[in-house]
C-alpha cells in the first residue's frame, strides 16, 4: 500500500490564521500511526506570490515527510523557484516527477502567469510524455495539477478551470497505468471522474467554496468557519486508488474507541 496525502490551497499570507491551519494539518499527518509516503501540495501555496510568503511556507514545510509542490494561480513561478525550491528564477512551467515506492507521481504546472484559469502548455505535454515513456510499464502513475479539468458545478471555479481539458483526457484515457488525477483550486472536496479515471479535488486548508446550490453571488463566496481539511489517497497492490477526505480540528485530533 502506498499512502499519499494531498494538502492544497494553503494561501500563506504572513498572517497567523492560514499558517496555523497548515501547521495543524501537517501535524495531523506526521502524527499518524502510518505516516504518508509523500505529501502533494497542489497549488496556491501563497496568497499573492510574494517572496516572504514563500519563506513562511518553506518554514512550515520542514517536516520529516517528503513534500512535492506545484504552483497555483495565486503563485508566482519565479519566486516559487527561488524561495521554495532553491532554484534560479525562471518563468518556465514548474513540472516535476517523483517515484513514491512503485508509484510515479507527475506534477504538472497548469498555471497561466497573470490569469486565474489554467492551461497545460505544449512544453508540459512534451515533458509528461517523456515521464510516461520512462515510467515502469507495469507500475501505477498519478497525475497532479492545480486546475480541475472537469465541470464541478461551482459558479466560481468552472469559469477559471483547466482550458482544453480534452487534450489531457486523450492522454489519460490512452495510458492504463494512470490511476487517477488529483487537483486543488476549488476549495472543496470533490470526487468525480475524468477520462474514465478518478478525479479527486482536495479541499483547502484556508476556506471552503460552495457549489452553485449554496452560493449567493456576489455576496457570499468563501466560508472561513470550517476546520482545515485534506485528502489521503491509497494506491493498493491492485493499482486501485481509494481516497479519504479528512477535516482536522484546530483544537487537535480527538481519538475515539470503536464500538
Amino acid at each position: 500500500m502506498i499512502l499519499v496525502a494531498q494538502v492544497s490551497d494553503t494561501h500563506f499570507d504572513l498572517g497567523a490564521r492560514n499558517a496555523e491551519r497548515v501547521e495543524r494539518a501537517l501535524a495531523f499527518l506526521t502524527d499518524l500511526r502510518r505516516k504518508p509516503d509523500a505529501i502533494l501540495l497542489t497549488g496556491d501555496i501563497t496568497d499573492s506570490g510574494k517572496p516572504d510568503q514563500y519563506a513562511e511556507a518553506r518554514a512550515a514545510l520542514r517536516i520529516d515527510i517528503p513534500v512535492y509542490a506545484i504552483p497555483g494561480n495565486h503563485d508566482d513561478r519565479a519566486a516559487f523557484r527561488t524561495e521554495l525550491l532553491g532554484e534560479p528564477a525562471s518563468t518556465a512551467p514548474i513540472n516535476h516527477a517523483h517515484r513514491v515506492g512503485e508509484l510515479t507521481v507527475a506534477l504538472l504546472d497548469s498555471t497561466i502567469p497573470g490569469q486565474a484559469s489554467g492551461r497545460l502548455s505544449d512544453e508540459t505535454y512534451d515533458w509528461l510524455r517523456g515521464v510516461l515513456a520512462t515510467a515502469p510499464a507495469d507500475a501505477p502513475v498519478l497525475l497532479a495539477l492545480h486546475h480541475p479539468p472537469a465541470q464541478l458545478f461551482s459558479p466560481v471555479i468552472d469559469d477559471i478551470s483547466l482550458t482544453e481539458p480534452d487534450r489531457l483526457a486523450e492522454l489519460v484515457a490512452g495510458d492504463q497505468r494512470i490511476v487517477g488525477v488529483v487537483t486543488g483550486h476549488a476549495h472543496s472536496a470533490v470526487a468525480t471522474t475524468f477520462a474514465g479515471r478518478p478525479l479527486l479535488v482536495a479541499p483547502s486548508t484556508a476556506s471552503v467554496l460552495g457549489g452553485e446550490w449554496e452560493l449567493d453571488l456576489p455576496d457570499h463566496v468563501m466560508d472561513y468557519a470550517p476546520d482545515p481539511a485534506l485528502a489521503l489517497h491509497v494506491i493498493d497492490e491492485n493499482h486501485r486508488m481509494t481516497t479519504h477526505f479528512r477535516s482536522v480540528p484546530m483544537g487537535g485530533w480527538i481519538g475515539v474507541q470503536p464500538n
